[in-house]
């Protein structure tokens, strides 16, 4: 009689954690979707606020730093708080208040208050990349993680394509503070729902077997560095040379019509590299990949930059395939490299990072366009993204140290 109440309860363990393992990826994909779009709204609310508070260009850019620097340099400072006050709290908690920044800049009325409600928001999404991507890395520790962090990856860009849109159209109808305060709306919402969806932390054998094999010397301290300078410079060429397209199409004759096709081209080719490059690294590796990836985009800018329009145009969506797939092979390779139990702070540093590369970038390479052109800095940008190679050799050393 044991043996089939055994048999039935290790069936009834494998379809829970199943069960378990599918709503931590909708609720992982929910909180990204929801927090790059709240992040990525600032862009269409920004020429409002411009008009409606009348600020000069330096002072918009002020506004969007302070949500995107607050996101940036607190998750490290999450991913610690998530050890103390637990995981799910900190993600429900953080989305929650995203959303009270947004009914919070809905009733700004000039903009120190605007700026602290941005602030806010911007401690609040600092919670979901190291504590979503966490959750993701530990339910599918048993294998799949690579593709299910490609799919959370991909859901990021659906909350940047639908939430931008969505106020886009309201803005036509109502006003931006009732457009500001639906999104605020939505960030609670999506709070209480993750609440519900989060599975309960538990421990099953195959989760303690895979935290005393990680114990025993998986970590890779120096491969982490190597895979957050790979980010990091894939995350510096890809915004560089998202600011100088617009200006590489208008020197070939693009107008502003042209230039908005290229970039929803562009876009939509990056969304399904994500989700497609997740896969394909979980088939022939993370080194593999990378090369494959770095060595196509910096070949097609260099297209893009010799083809005339029609030519440029038609290589935009393969070009956002490969500027934007690596990040889903190298977001995926963290839970390899990070020692026990340091998941969300591997996860903060190298989305620190990226955030911090990409930041920078248009700045530093802005400045050699004012120098030497935007010919030169295009090319720049091709030339430093083949630093991404030695680096993921690096990375792909740190992989297969002895175990």
């Amino acid at each position: 009689m044991s043996q089939p109440n055994s048999a039935a309860l290790a069936l009834t363990s494998t379809a829970g954690d199943a069960a378990s393992r599918r709503r931590a990826l909708l609720a992982a994909c929910s909180a990204h979707a929801i927090h790059d779009g709240l992040t990525d709204l600032i862009y269409v609310l920004l020429p409002v606020w411009q008009a409606q508070f009348a600020i000069s260009y330096a002072l918009v850019g002020l506004l969007r730093g302070a949500y995107s620097g607050s996101m940036a340099g607190f998750q490290l400072l999450a991913s610690r708080a998530a050890r103390r006050w637990g995981r799910t709290r900190l993600l429900v908690g953080g989305t929650a208040l995203a959303g009270m920044a947004y009914l919070l800049a809905g009733q700004a009325g000039g903009l120190a208050m605007l700026l602290a409600a941005l602030l806010l928001g911007g401690l609040g999404a600092s919670t979901q990349h190291p504590l979503a991507s966490t959750m993701v890395a530990d339910h599918f520790e048993a294998g799949g993680g690579k593709q299910a962090l490609a799919q959370y990856n991909f859901a990021g860009d659906i909350g940047k394509t639908l939430i931008p849109a969505l106020v886009g159209l309201l803005l036509t109808a109502v006003s931006w503070r009732v457009s500001v305060r639906l999104m605020g709306l939505v960030g609670l919402g999506a709070a209480g729902f993750l609440w519900w969806l989060i599975p309960a932390r538990r421990e099953t054998a195959a989760h303690t077997a895979g935290a005393i094999k990680t114990e025993a010397g998986r970590g890779s301290s120096a491969g982490l560095h190597a895979l957050l300078a790979t980010g990091v410079v894939d995350s510096a060429v890809r915004m560089g040379f998202l600011t100088f397209l617009p200006f590489l199409l208008k020197s070939k004759g693009a107008g502003t019509a042209g230039i908005g096709l290229a970039l929803s081209l562009l876009f939509i080719g990056g969304a399904f590299g994500k989700l497609f490059c997740g896969y394909l690294g979980a088939r022939i590796g993370m080194m593999r990949t990378v090369w494959l990836t770095e060595s196509a985009t910096s070949l097609l800018i260099a297209a893009e930059w010799a083809l005339p329009l029609t030519g440029a145009m038609a290589i935009l969506p393969l070009m956002g395939l490969a500027l934007n797939g690596t990040s889903s092979v190298l977001y995926g390779t963290v839970p390899e490299l990070a020692g026990a139990g340091k998941r969300e702070q591997a996860f903060a540093l190298f989305y620190t990072g990226t955030i911090g590369g990409g930041a920078l970038s248009p700045v530093l390479f802005g400045r050699l366009g004012d120098v030497a052109g935007v010919t030169s800095a295009v090319m720049a940008l091709a030339l430093v993204l083949l630093l991404t190679l030695p680096l993921s050799w690096r990375v792909q050393k740190g992989l297969t140290l002895p175990r």
